[in-house]
């Protein structure tokens, strides 16, 4: 039996109805599938029985690793790496699939990147992401909610969102003490145009320094109080930042893009 390991964030996936909910998520025959965190292969075996075109691993543990090449063999390409390292938009100059139960301790930290790195093109058709459940939660919160922020900002301006099903820690070993949550996220066909996702990072990451506050302290930050833009996007600044939706902080990303232009 393989010890996981708390340091990277270990919960293996042995439930057998939650592999089979995941991989019918989406279309895996003839596709090139990318897996994140494989750990012991449990989902990569349900992957493999649905007749994939290719299959990619990323898996940190160089343990898991090893275990990982004996068991598939040439069914899988292994990389030994951690994923915060890789270059996502070099991994296949084909779209992937991409199945991942990441680790809990990285996973908003994945998702930022890969969504402030999408360039022109998606470089996945479809992302299947198991979270925690508290971090689901803020990733597909509506604005006017508690859960609501920069996460749900981020991830819903160039994805659709869609939650799959909550997952006990009982399908997992070790039991997590918290519960778990399937994302899928298919890329939008339109979305807001900004020209760097940095400046949204930024917008958002002002914003919502100071939840509970009012609107006007970080408006004035970035806009040094100019009200033709709260005038415009007929933003009151008296509200708080979960009271505005998504499009306000993209336009309000774009005003800003537009000062130094």
């Amino acid at each position: 039996m393989t010890k996981a390991k708390k340091s990277l964030g270990q919960n293996f996936l042995i439930d057998r109805y939650t592999l089979e909910k995941i991989t019918n998520t989406a279309v895996i025959k003839n596709k090139n599938i990318l897996e994140i965190g494989p750990g012991t292969g449990n989902l990569t075996s349900y992957i493999i029985k649905k007749e994939p075109k290719k299959v990619i691993v990323i898996e940190k543990d160089e343990n898991l690793a090893i275990k990982l090449d004996n068991e598939f063999k040439n069914q899988i390409k292994i990389i030994n790496e951690d994923i915060l390292n890789i270059e996502e938009n070099s991994i296949l100059n084909e779209k992937l699939t991409v199945f991942g139960n990441l680790p809990y301790n990285i996973s908003t930290e994945i998702l930022s990147k890969w969504i402030l790195n999408l360039k022109k093109s998606f470089w996945f058709d479809y992302l299947i992401l198991m979270f925690q459940k508290e971090v689901a939660d803020r990733i597909i919160a509506k604005f006017n909610t508690s859960s609501y922020g920069r996460l749900s900002i981020l991830a819903n301006w160039k994805l659709e969102v869609k939650k799959i099903c909550d997952i006990k820690p009982e399908c997992f070993s070790p039991k997590p003490k918290v519960e778990s949550s399937l994302l899928l996220f298919v890329p939008k066909k339109k979305f807001f145009k900004i020209k760097d996702p940095k400046n949204l990072e930024k917008i958002t990451r002002v914003f919502f320094n100071q939840r509970r506050k009012m609107l006007k302290k970080p408006f004035n930050q970035i806009f040094n109080g100019d009200q033709r833009i709260s005038d415009k996007l007929k933003i009151d600044l008296n509200l708080r930042p979960q009271n505005l939706d998504f499009d306000t902080y993209y336009q309000l990303t774009s005003e800003y893009e537009n000062l130094g232009s």
